[in-house]
């Protein structure tokens, strides 16, 4: 228990969750620029999520003996651990029933006014595909289907990470 407590208080951790969201990141780059694949707007709010995921690991390992670091980082990996799941389900759900009137796919991200990031940088945010059409599958699962596995991963393991750390910090 005492392991994965203090676990976060080293960089080797940080910069491994870091290092995979880059990953899925970079990923997602090949899978657009190589493979032809246009994301939509579900797959932009997802990968506005593992940017928040990176930012944590970035953050984390950079200031793992900061609590105000750890603390910015833990609220970085969880939102957008538990966020990007949220948009992965209901990606799933639209590619489910993409015939129906009840589901729609914009094309423009609804992103701040202060922060029009799919015009700040349209190679990574802007929006050019159908959020109903499943053009690539692996193991016959769609992209979708693979983002919610991801998203789960992380969101368990934040959800072990934190409570340990709580739940140990309590401890005499």
């Amino acid at each position: 228990m005492n392991y994965l407590s203090n676990i976060t208080t080293s960089q080797r951790p940080w910069l491994l969750l870091a290092l995979a969201a880059l990953g899925l990141e970079l990923s997602a780059l090949y899978f657009q620029y190589v493979l032809g694949l246009a994301p939509c707007i579900m797959c932009v709010y997802q990968r506005l999520a593992i940017l928040a995921i990176f930012s944590a690991g970035a953050i984390g390992a950079i200031g793992h003996q900061n609590i105000v670091a750890r603390i910015l980082a833990y609220v970085l990996w969880g939102v957008g651990a538990i966020w990007g799941l949220i948009i992965a389900l209901e990606h799933v759900e639209m590619q489910k029933n993409s015939g129906s009137l009840f589901f729609s796919c914009e094309f423009i991200p609804h992103f701040p006014t202060w922060a029009p990031l799919h015009e700040w940088i349209p190679f990574l945010f802007e929006a050019t595909g159908d959020c109903g059409e499943i053009s690539w599958r692996f193991f016959n699962y769609s992209m979708p289907q693979w983002m919610v596995v991801v998203y789960a991963l992380f969101s368990i393991v934040f959800s072990i990470v934190l409570i340990n750390r709580l739940v140990c910090a309590k401890k005499p």
